[in-house]
This record gives structure tokens, sequence and C-alpha cells, in this order.
């Protein structure tokens, strides 16, 4: 095998020093018995044998075991007496010792960086007794460390950020390699770094690992990422010095080197005169090269004529500069606008100041596009008044709108009738003049809202449109009444002169002065010997009584007309009746007991709302059981009577039966309870053509004979009617009474027992049965087969 210049050089290191250790673990062995052995805290005495620790190699590749040393005692005559024996850490399973020569041998390849050493025991035996010659000693074999590890960057791959245009010889990052080499012998563990790529941007400093920009002025928006391949190499970077590599990445982040540009010195917009306040009217950007918050800018209207009517604002997602609408846009008063818009960077870095002024400036022409506009109302709101007391036709207000285009089109009138439901006013189509249509009520609506559209002669399609606010003036038109209903009661025992109500007035009109009523008895009841009435000027009076010992007896209730007055002009006025009621009362003047009338309808319901209360409730009732009744009839089984049969009507069915499931065809009942009161049933859903035979009632008895009755019976009826269809083709009875002469009559359980039942009686049963006396009879056929 050929070695090249390298790999042979290293052999002969390696070799070398192996013979430069064997020879020292050699003669160190072979020292003088004479020399003396310290032991810690006691006595000085002489060692009888050569001592002191060994070295081997590690990553040993050969195929015979490692000489490691050599133990010998100067007991030892040479005569194998003497025996060794090794103990300790790998004693047996990695070294192992010639008892007789005392050679040491490692036996499996060692790795320093898994155990750098191992502590060992060995002792000098006689070979016939077994016992020591010399005492235990202990020694240590140290692992002699080679280059066979590469260093190796723990913490890679790196990512590092530096900012752009930054000086040369500023610090990225700094990376770092480990060898797992022995440190303290040799160069193995001695590491230096170089670049393998990644130049000329940048360099690594060979000892340290930082790495550096190399180039000055290093542009983001030109290239924003790098990546380096950096060498870690141990034997201090000479030949045959194992390396490794790791890559990192650089980021140039972001500075503001760009100053904001408009890619236009000027735009120009279209925008109609109709378009709403507030609305969007043009997006203009300036370009900026940086990102993030470099390139946040911020625009301003700096001159132009449209300062009052136009404003600009930024997006903050897309920095980009939002012309909108302060005010209305008017064709007809203005065509265009001009504005001066400047773009600057918010975040200015003085380092690049020397670059240029971090700003710019354009020009945006907006041109206003005429539309057809509605009409334009002279005011936004028109108020109008009207008297209430007003005739129809009477002219209230006017109107008026104009085309505010350059046509200036005719315009024409009228009322939104969403607004005048009962169409109270009327509009000239022409001049615009409100007129009233119908009589007006303050009392019912005091003010009215109604809008007026004025539409484009030319264009109906243009509508514009006006409010009208109309308010209807009060006149006294409204009498004066009482405020409530009063319910006035009177002692028995009242005194002259006690008040027994205060009434008060209310008027629906609405004097501008406010309300003044006036309160007298009518003429006919001034009078009157039981009560007075005293005005208090107040807009209330005080009902007093006039005489004492009121008695129900004699009249329970008393009716006092009083005349009410307004202040208005003309005045108005009305009678109205205060009922008092007389009443037995406690010692505090607390009515207890009034007339029957009072007393039985404390709420002021009448007899006859009452009366028709009750009829009311009479009715529902009846309802009710009528609906319970038609209720009952429906549920009724389909057996009825043989008094209530209907023979006037024949029904034919060509039905067979209805199976199990036709439950009313026979009364189950008598089968079931033998202690039950049977009538005679028919069936309802069926008339037949020929009328049964009177079916006699009976009475349970303890005795089978109720089952032979009610058989003979049923085949009675059966016989006596053959054009009718039969109601089921198997009846099953669920009770048979105990003590069954007949026991069970189902087929099942006969065909399959050996019973010497005789059915010949089946025969006599008429056709009905015919079938089953063929099955189980054996007497001749009946008449009917």
């Amino acid at each position: 095998m050929k070695l090249g210049k390298v790999e042979f050089c290293h052999f002969l290191q390696i070799l070398a020093l192996f013979l430069c250790l064997s020879g020292m673990n050699q003669a160190e062995l072979t020292r003088s018995r004479s020399k003396p052995y310290f032991q810690s805290g006691r006595t000085r005495t002489k060692r009888s044998w050569v001592w002191n620790q060994f070295f081997v190699l590690e990553e040993y590749m050969g195929t015979d075991p490692l000489y490691v040393g050599k133990l010998h005692s100067d007991v030892d005559k040479g005569d194998g007496s003497i025996k060794y024996i090794l103990s300790g850490e790998g004693a047996s399973s990695i070294f192992i010792i010639d008892e007789n020569t005392g050679d040491i041998h490692a036996t499996k390849r060692l790795d320093r960086e898994e155990q750098a050493y191992y502590t060992l025991r060995a002792q000098a035996l006689d070979r016939l007794t077994n016992k020591p010659v010399e005492p235990e000693s202990e020694f240590v074999i140290k692992i002699q460390d080679i280059n066979d590890n590469e260093p190796k960057f723990l913490d890679g791959p790196y990512t590092a950020g530096v900012p752009e245009m930054s000086p040369v010889g500023t610090s990225v990052v700094q990376v770092t390699a480990t060898d797992a080499d022995d440190p303290t012998y040799g160069n193995s563990a001695r590491v230096v770094y170089s670049i393998l790529q990644g130049q000329p941007y940048f360099s690594v400093e060979p000892k340290t690992g930082v790495i550096k920009t190399a180039l000055p002025n290093m542009d983001r928006e030109a290239k924003d990422q790098y990546l380096l391949v950096i060498q870690a190499k141990d034997m201090v970077g000479q030949n045959g010095g194992l390396s490794g590599t790791t890559s990192v990445t650089v980021t140039l982040t972001d500075v503001n080197d760009n100053p904001p540009r408009f890619p236009r010195r000027s735009y120009q917009y279209n925008v109609p005169e109709s378009l709403p306040v507030a609305s969007v009217v043009a997006r203009i950007k300036a370009a900026d090269a940086d990102v993030g918050p470099n390139a946040e800018m911020e625009y301003k209207i700096v001159d132009g004529d449209g300062l009052g009517v136009f404003k600009i604002s930024v997006d903050k997602d897309t920095q980009e500069g939002i012309i909108t609408i302060q005010k209305e846009l008017d064709f007809e008063a203005k065509t265009s606008y001009t504005l001066r818009i400047e773009a600057a960077n918010m975040h200015v870095d003085p380092r690049f100041l020397s670059l240029g002024p971090f700003s710019d400036m354009t020009t945006v022409k907006i041109i206003v596009e005429d539309v057809d506009e509605p009409p334009v109302f002279t005011s936004r709101l028109y108020s109008m008044v009207v008297s209430e007391a007003a005739k129809v036709g009477t002219i209230i207000g006017t109107v008026a709108a104009h085309d505010p285009d350059a046509s200036n089109s005719p315009v024409r009138y009228s009322i939104d009738r969403n607004t005048d439901l009962e169409r109270y006013f009327n509009i000239d189509a022409n001049s615009g003049v409100i007129t009233t249509a119908k009589s007006l009520d303050r009392e019912t609506n005091a003010v009215h809202n109604i809008t007026v559209l004025a539409m484009e002669s030319q264009n109906p399609a243009q509508i514009g449109r006006g409010y009208v606010a109309i308010t209807i003036l009060d006149i006294n038109d409204n009498a004066p009444e009482f405020a409530m209903e009063y319910e006035t009661t009177v002692c028995e025992n009242a005194q002259p002169g006690q008040v027994i109500q205060k009434i008060s007035a209310i008027d629906k009109d609405d004097p501008p002065n406010g309300h003044q009523f006036y309160f007298s008895l009518t003429a006919e009841a001034a009078n009157n010997h039981n009560f007075t009435l005293q005005d208090n000027k107040d807009n209330t009076a005080t009902v007093l009584t006039k005489r004492n010992g009121f008695r129900r007896q004699e009249q329970s209730v008393f009716y006092l007309p009083i005349f009410i007055v307004d202040s208005g002009s003309p005045s108005l006025s009305s009678t109205n009746t205060l009922t008092i009621r007389v009443c037995d009362c406690d010692a505090d003047g607390i009515a207890q007991t009034c007339n029957a009338e009072a007393y039985i309808l404390p709420a002021g319901l009448s007899t006859g709302a009452l009366i028709a209360i009750l009829a009311c409730v009479l009715t529902l009732l009846v309802l009710v059981l009528l609906i319970v009744t038609m209720r009952r009839r429906k549920k009724e089984p389909l057996i009825f009577d043989e008094e209530r049969d209907i023979r006037e009507n024949i029904v034919r069915y060509d039905d067979e039966g209805g199976g199990e499931e036709d439950t009313e065809a026979f009364d189950m009942a008598a089968l079931r309870n033998l202690n039950i009161m049977r009538d005679t049933k028919t069936r309802r859903d069926v008339t037949p053509e020929i009328q049964f035979l009177s079916r006699p009632t009976f009475k349970s008895i303890p005795d089978n004979v109720i089952f032979r009755e009610f058989i003979w019976e049923r085949l009675k009826e059966a016989d006596v009617d053959p054009c009718a269809p039969p109601y089921d083709s198997l009846q099953t009875y669920a009770f048979e009474g105990n003590g069954s002469v007949a026991e069970s009559l189902s087929s099942l359980d006969s065909i399959s027992s050996n019973s010497d039942q005789n059915y010949d009686y089946l025969s006599d049963w008429g056709p009905r049965f015919k079938r089953l006396a063929d099955m189980y009879g054996t007497g001749p056929e009946c008449l009917y087969s």
C-alpha cells in the first residue's frame, strides 16, 4: 500500500512517540530497589519493587494486543515462584497481565475522549502458598491522545444580521468550534478559523471566529442576503489537521438611505360633481426602496386652490396618499382644482442626509365633471303656520326650487303623500303654493311635517326634496269638562257645610295665556237643599253639603249638574253631572256600605254589561258540552242495541272481515268476565238484510252452560242470515272458564294430541263450521255441503 507524503510523516511521528513512551516505561520499571518509598502519615520504609504510571496510545488499530508496560518485583528471581495479578478498572476486560512475567497488554482499542485514564491495582503472590509477597499497590494507565477528532460547530448553522452601509470591520457574529481532543497535549485541539465562501464581503478572525464586514457601503436594495461558509481546522491549521465547517446566513438590515420619489411629476383625475363628501378622489404613492419604518411617509397639500375642498391622508398599510373630498363639488361654481402635494419620510437618518432631501413634490389636477343634478330648494326646511279654523283652499305658504345645472330646466312640485296620508294639503305644481285641502284640528295633530318633491320637467327622474313644517294655531273650539270620572259619596251622618268632593276641569284647547275655568251650579240645581258648589278661583271647585240626615232608604243617589265656563274668546261652556251616592260610614267618615248598585258594581259596570258577560259564559259552556258530546258519540263502539237498530237502510259489504284487528265485530267482554249482565248487541257498521232474532239477556251462572248458550245464540243468528258476510274467519276467546267440558277449541292443540273428543256436532252448527266438521268430524256431511 502506498502512502502519501503527509500520511507517511504522520505515521513516523506516531511510531517515534510510541517507541519513546515504551522505553520510558521500561526504564522506569527497572529502577533500583534502594529507592525509598514514602507513605503519607507513616514511618519511612523501602519499597520492594519498581513502580510508576503507564501511558498507552489511543485508537490502536493493530491485530495483536498493545503492550502497555511491565510489572516486576525484586522478590522475583525469575524461577517462576512469583505470579502477578491485576484488578481494578478494565482488568481482564481491557487490560491483561502475564502472571509469570508481569507484562501488561491492552486487548481493546482505547478512546481518550471516552475515558482518559484507568486506575488499577497490582499484587505479587507466592505461587505455592498464594500469599502476597508484596503489599498491593495502585497505579494509573493514562490514555495518550492523538488527533482523531475534527472541530465541530455545535451551534451551527448560524444566522445573523448587520445594517446595510456599515463600515469595514463591523462585527457581525462570532462562531465557535470545539475539538474533543486533549487541549493540554500537542496541537490536536488548537483550532484556527478561515472563510471558504463569502469573500470579499466578509472576513473572519482566525483565532476568535469573529465575522466582520470586509467591504464598505453594502446596499440592501442591491443584495440583502449572503451565505458564508466558515472552516475550523485543528493542529493550528497545519497540514494533516482535521477540519469542520458551518454555514452563516448574513442578512443586511434596512436603514433609511433612500428618499421617497414620485414616479410622475403630475397627475390628473376626473371626478363627478355629485361625488359625496368624504369620498376618495385619488390615490398616489411615492416610491421608497426602503422597508418598514424607514419607508413610512406622510403626505400634505402644501399649495393649490383646493386646500379647503380636499384633504390627503396616508394609508398605513400601503403608504399611499389618499385624496378625499371635504366639501361638495359644484361644476357650475368651479370646474377644476390644482394641488401641490409633498411626500416626506417620517424617520430620517442623519448619516445619510448627504444623499439629498428625503421628500418629494408632485402636482395633482382634479377636473370636476358636470352631472344632471336634481332641483335644489332655496331652504332646507320651511316653517309655516295656519289656524285650525282655516277654510279649505287657504294659502299657507310657498316653496321654491331651481335646477342648478346650466340648462336651468323648469321645475314642477308635488307633495310626498307618504308624509301626508290624510291629504290635508295641496300644492300648486307650477308655483309651489301650499293650500289646505281639508279642515284642520290642532287637537288631533298640532304639527304636520310634509315633504315637497321638485322634479325637472325635462328629466323627471331628477327629484329634489324639501321639508315643510306646518304648525296649526289653536282656536277655542273645545268646551271644558271634568278632569276625571268622580266617584263621590256622602255619609248618612254628614253635617251641613262638609266638603265631599273637590273637582277640576280640563280643556283640549291650548290658549296662549293658559286656562281659566269658572264653576257654578246650573239654574235648576242652584236652589237645591242638599248640596252647594264653591268656586276656588284656581281652576278647581268644592262640593259641600247643605243639610244633614241623608238616608239611603229615602234616596240613595243624587245627580248634581255643574256648569263650567272657560276663558277663551269666544268662551265655551259645558254642563257636567256629578253623581253622589249616599253611604253608611264609620266613625272616621269612611264609607262602609252604599246602595245596592254601588255595592254590587264597584268597578262601574252596568247591569246590562254583567248580563252580556254572563250570556257569553253560558254560550261557551254550551259549546264545550256540544263538543264533548260529539266526541263521545264518535267513540261509541260499533255495537248498538236492537231497539235502536236502523232497518230502513240495507247496506251490503263486499269485505270478508277485518281479521285479527277487527275488535269491534264481537263483544269479548262476556267471555272474559262471567259476572256481567249481557244485553243483546248488534253491529253498528253493518245493517243486516234479514232482521236478527231477538237475543235474550242472561246473567252469569256458575256453570259452563253459559258458553254453550252464547255459541248457540250466535249460531242461530248466523243460520238465519246467509247473505251476511263473515265478520271474522277466526275468533280467539281468551277466557274459557274454569272446568270447561269442551276444554280448548284450538285446532293446533287438537291436531297434535290424541284426544278422543268427538267433533261430529260441528256439522250441526251450520255452513260456517263446515270446514271444521270436515277436518275433525266423522259423521255424514251436513245439509249445507
